[in-house]
């Protein structure tokens, strides 16, 4: 590969390296809002599919990110990108930590009370989403990099859904079992929002695996890669 190339590869990890940290601190910070969307009337264990947080719209993002950047860069760099990922997370909930406790003036649009009930409760989640995540992530990049060496590079849909299903899941459960442990949210929504959250993950992972491919073909076509080549930018 040619320096030129090279640089070019590096631009676009740092690319997707932003576009993971944006949708990841993005999620954390939007997730106490929970909406509703009912393609079909079914129930399971009293809630309504579906019924999740909006914190759940750009994660899926970080997976299929993380999985091009596997695929493409290989192991340590997907790794990389995760723990910057923790990194920016921790340091957006200390800006946001000191921002609650900055007094608001007298004719601030958004007063101390108004800002605390949105991020308040922001170092719990972002904590708990961050064990969830990190466990996930890490999770997610194993089982991958497992099935691509079992499959030789080869079925890239079988280790894309495969490594997401199983660590989705995981965050899903996680997350919920901290959240409800520090009362953000109650018991009895536990099992509903853990199915409805991984239900829909599961449709986001299989709904993006075109894109994976896609993102694949467009890397192997302008760097002239092989079936299971990855670039090494050092």
């Amino acid at each position: 590969m040619t320096l030129k190339d090279k640089l070019a590869a590096q631009r676009i990890y740092l690319f997707l390296g932003a576009l993971f940290i944006t949708s990841l601190v993005v999620s954390n910070l939007i997730f106490q809002k929970f909406f509703y969307w009912y393609p079909v009337n079914v129930e399971i264990f009293g809630s309504k599919l579906f019924e999740i947080s909006v914190g759940i719209l750009p994660y899926p993002i970080t997976f299929l990110v993380t999985d091009l950047i596997s695929e493409i860069y290989g192991k340590k760099r997907a790794n990389d990108i995760v723990i910057a990922g923790i990194f920016a997370s921790f340091f957006s909930m200390l800006i946001v930590y000191v921002a609650n406790a900055a007094p608001a003036t007298s004719w601030s649009p958004v007063d101390n009370k108004l800002f605390t009930t949105v991020f308040g409760s922001t170092a719990i989640a972002v904590f708990a989403s961050m064990m969830a995540y990190l466990f996930a992530q890490l999770i997610d990049i194993q089982i991958y990099h497992f099935w691509k060496r079992v499959t030789k590079g080869k079925h890239l849909w079988l280790r894309n859904n495969f490594s997401t299903f199983f660590s989705q899941f995981v965050d899903t459960f996680t997350i919920l079992i901290l959240l409800c442990s520090f009362h953000i949210i109650a018991w009895d929504k536990f099992a509903g929002l853990l199915a409805a959250g991984f239900i829909f993950k599961v449709l986001i992972a299989i709904f993006d695996t075109p894109f994976l491919y896609l993102g694949v073909y467009l890397f192997r076509k302008r760097f002239n890669l092989k079936t299971n080549e990855e670039i090494d930018l050092l």
